[in-house]
């Protein structure tokens, strides 16, 4: 997810996004048959934060992938096992040399208004997200497309962007260099089809409230109470409602986990995810679950600040940081140091994993005891005696809370420096973080797509994402190659190469690789999670079996 953003650029340290993270669930039950009983098809769920924006060019995070996901539908959806299956369109060719694809939609797929969704929807939303007044920050995954990059840029004209309804209901996509994933990615929120006539009638306002939001999905929204609630209801016009048996589902926005688990066991919430003492309190009982993730946590240095121009003294702050620790005392639910910025159970493309190939990057233990000589020779060289009064920007969820005082305490332990915390509400993190209004600041970022790369070329000159200043050619020139190579163990060892030369140089601090946990109740049945955004799928959901209990 960029979790990242898709766990969103930086999805904050908050509460495994509420559990929407939790949400996640590995449940293989099949929502397949009518659902027995005289169950009400009500889910109640649970979102860390206030959702920033539902217009499809412009989200960033997980929480807005999650809802986008739910309420809209691209030209794919991905399967149990994380492929590509139809969506709106009912089945694609591929030309031979991987670059031509043609998508078919089915005739049936509509919005929730009644009209048609077209060939011209997608088209239209691509270059709505290319074009530059738009101001994605997503726009580099459509960039992808032929001319996709030099639109975006100013440097082309729309009309060269490779994506052409050639009918209402034939889409032509032509890309710059084969993408092995890109069936895959249509399943990406980024992808989804958005209806002109509709999105140009809201103005600056699409997108921001219930009635501002156009779906072709699922379900479709109803109510968005900002910083305490949504309600999704079934959407009759979606064409495979026959297979959705949700009639609703009810979220609220909680940021406390204790607030969370006590609205668990009064039963007004069926799924959330556990954090420290929780999981102690639920492991081993019918109601938990494990959620998979490609989600890492890290903390941005600012470059702008003066201190931290220095790679020794970004090194020293990530150093004096025991990431293990960190991980039990904040999370407990599985969560682990990390030892490079790509997560564990990352494709290397030949089966194998990317972390497991590279190693162990940070070697915390030996290097912990140099960090304070480190932090005194990186301010020598920056013309400074002691490390200057510097911010800790983070959220303001219990998690985040939590997280920040014990990134303060090691500091304060490991380098004797005293760190300002400022703990802010997510949406204002998000806008923070963007315009570079922080010293250090606390980010997560879940996989996109299985692959190294949506984590490593962040950090290009000038990348969209790319919040800190971080500048060098030679990692450009590391995943330019990356990116145009099309043998897969060449490829692969270009991104083992930027990964070590972006650990060298420490712009970002990595932290923890996230693992979730959560409960759920017995009566959620045909729960599916995603690896990538959106981190769930509620079309298959249904309840069964509460009527009994």
């Amino acid at each position: 997810m960029k979790t990242k953003k898709w766990l969103g650029i930086g999805l904050a340290v908050t509460m495994l996004s509420s559990v929407a993270l939790a949400g996640c669930g590995n449940s293989t039950d099949s929502a397949s048959g009518d659902s027995k009983g005289n169950d009400e098809q009500v889910i109640n769920l649970a979102l860390s934060d206030e959702v920033p924006t539902l217009d499809v060019s412009k989200a960033t995070d997980n929480l807005a992938f999650r809802m986008l996901g739910q309420v809209n539908e691209g030209l794919t959806r991905l399967d149990k096992d994380g492929k590509a299956a139809p969506g709106v369109a009912k089945d694609w060719k591929v030309s031979a040399d991987g670059l031509t694809y043609t998508f078919n939609l089915r005739d049936d797929a509509k919005w929730s208004d009644g009209s048609a969704v077209t060939a011209k929807d997608f088209e239209y939303s691509w270059k709505r997200t290319l074009d530059p007044k738009t101001a994605s920050q997503y726009a580099f995954m459509v960039g992808w497309v032929k001319g996709g990059n030099a639109f975006n840029s100013g440097k082309g004209s729309v009309d060269e962007v490779g994506v052409k309804a050639k009918d209402d209901k034939t889409l032509e996509v032509t890309l710059d260099k084969p993408v092995p994933f890109f069936a895959e990615q249509m399943s990406f929120p980024l992808f989804f089809p958005q209806k002109k006539e509709y999105v140009e009638a809201q103005g600056t306002k699409y997108g921001a409230d219930a009635d501002k939001v156009l779906s072709n999905g699922p379900f479709k929204m109803t109510e968005w109470v900002h910083e305490q609630s949504a309600t999704l209801v079934k959407n009759d016009n979606y064409w495979d409602k026959a297979n959705v048996k949700l009639e609703k589902v009810n979220y609220q926005v909680v940021k406390d986990s204790g607030a969370l688990e006590n609205l668990y066991q009064a039963g007004q919430l069926d799924r959330i995810g556990l954090v420290r003492d929780q999981v102690d309190r639920y492991k081993g009982t019918p109601e938990y679950v494990v959620i998979p993730e490609l989600t890492n946590g890290y903390i941005q240095y600012n470059e702008k600040v003066k201190a931290l121009t220095s790679p020794k003294v970004r090194k020293a702050l990530t150093y004096a940081i025991d990431g293990d620790q960190y991980a039990d005392i904040v999370y407990h639910n599985g969560t682990a140091g990390a030892t490079g910025f790509v997560p564990t159970g990352t494709s290397n493309g030949n089966g194998g994993d990317f972390r497991k190939d590279n190693g162990d990057l940070l070697k915390r233990k030996e290097n912990t005891a140099k960090a304070k000589d480190l932090l005194a020779e990186g301010l020598k060289e920056v013309g400074l005696t002691e490390l200057p009064k510097i911010k800790l920007l983070s959220d303001d969820g219990d998690v985040s809370k939590k997280a920040s005082e014990f990134l303060k305490e090691q500091w304060r332990q490991n380098l004797g420096v005293d760190i300002e915390v400022e703990n802010v509400p997510f949406k204002l993190r998000l806008q923070r973080t963007t315009a570079r209004d922080y010293d250090m600041v606390v980010s997560l970022w879940g996989a996109d797509y299985n692959d190294p790369m949506t984590f490593l070329d962040m950090w290009i000159t000038d990348g969209d994402f790319n919040e800190n200043g971080y500048s060098n050619s030679k990692y450009d020139e590391l995943i330019s190659s990356a990116q145009k190579e099309a043998d897969s163990k060449k490829r692969m060892q270009y991104l083992y190469d930027a990964e070590k030369l972006l650990m060298e140089d420490m712009p970002v601090g990595p932290i923890f690789f996230r693992a979730s946990s959560g409960v759920s109740r017995p009566y959620v049945k045909g729960w599916q999670t995603s690896m990538s955004a959106p981190d769930y799928d509620l079309k298959g959901v249904y309840i069964e079996g509460k009527s009994n209990k």
